[in-house]
């Protein structure tokens, strides 16, 4: 029994020995240790255990500034330590760091990492600075002076500007400048013919305003990839403003003729309203002595004659419209 509870003790304290020394070899990483200081960038033991007490990865610093001492670069542990803090790529910003020497571009570590922390891809701009990247445009449709419609599309082959990559405008700028400056010179073209014969007229005018202000490249060439003949907008144009003037014309002379018919109307009215007074004239007259019963009859004789010739009048015209028709 006794010689169960000494190899059982035996075994705890090797169990508990063993913890201790992966435990220390996790606070105290001999292995980088050693690695740094055969490459030549030594990294002191507190340091490292330092990284381990605030929760930095002492692998990845590590072997960030092994790289960078072998390309020839020196940066500090304290910067990259502080990168990492911050929430940047250690890693990318070393190794757009070795790609910018390598390219003759001068890169600071600060930059770098601005440009990380802003949420850009630093290797990735770096590699654009030494191979410049091709940006093809929408379709842009555009109207010359003479109405027809030109549909155009262009690339753009841009270079990543490092300086202004930090607060510069993106591609969709870029794009959306280029597309102006088609608009504007197309639309400012007599015809499209002009257009069609010297396509690069499109390009020149729109380098020369300088759209790359402000955004994080530099525009290099803008190339017309191609160049289509659209609609004829202005004879379209032109069709839509006749119809409405067409419209406008009729609402007018509806309105003149409405106009006319209410003064007809209007006329006819006093022409009832007068015949309306001749019985009260005629009865006033009478009262006054002004007329008398023989002109009363000789006025009825009067109107039953006009009646009997307006009605000999109709009865002959139909019969005379009867006989043509015959």
């Amino acid at each position: 029994m006794a010689g169960f509870e000494g190899v059982f003790g035996l075994g705890a304290a090797l169990f508990v020995a063993v913890g201790l020394v992966i435990a220390l070899l996790y606070i105290v990483p001999l292995p980088l240790w050693i690695a740094a200081w055969a490459s030549g960038a030594y990294v002191g033991l507190t340091t490292l255990i330092g990284m381990r007490l605030r929760r930095v990865p002492p692998g990845v610093i590590v072997t960030a500034r092994i790289s960078a001492v072998k390309a020839g670069l020196e940066v500090s542990i304290d910067a990259l330590e502080a990168h990492f803090l911050a929430g940047g790529n250690v890693v990318n910003v070393v190794n757009a760091l070795i790609s910018a020497d390598r390219a003759n571009i001068p890169l600071p570590f600060k930059r770098a990492s601005a440009i990380d922390l802003a949420g850009r891809d630093v290797l990735e701009a770096v590699k654009m600075s030494v191979n410049p990247k091709v940006i093809q445009t929408p379709s842009i449709a555009a109207v010359a002076r003479d109405g027809i419609q030109l549909i155009a599309v262009s690339r753009v082959t841009v270079r990543a500007n490092l300086d202004r990559l930090v607060g510069g405008a993106g591609e969709e700028t870029i794009i959306a400048r280029v597309g102006e400056g088609m608009v504007s010179t197309i639309g400012s073209a007599a015809t499209h013919k002009d257009v069609l014969e010297n396509p690069d007229h499109i390009s020149k005018n729109i380098l020369a305003r300088g759209l790359d202000a402000g955004t994080a490249f530099e525009i290099l060439s803008i190339d017309i990839a191609d160049v289509d003949v659209g609609a004829n907008i202005g004879a379209k144009l032109q069709i839509d403003q006749a119809n409405a003037d067409k419209q406008i014309a009729q609402a007018r002379a509806e309105e003149r003729r409405a106009m006319a018919v209410a003064l007809e109307q209007e006329m006819r009215a006093r022409v009832v309203e007068a015949e309306a007074e001749v019985p009260r004239a005629m009865a006033q007259a009478f009262r006054d002595g002004n007329l008398g019963v023989l002109d009363h009859h000789n006025l009825r004789n009067v109107e039953a004659d006009t009646q009997m010739r307006q009605a000999i009048a109709r009865e002959n015209g139909v019969l005379g419209h009867e006989s043509r028709r015959g």
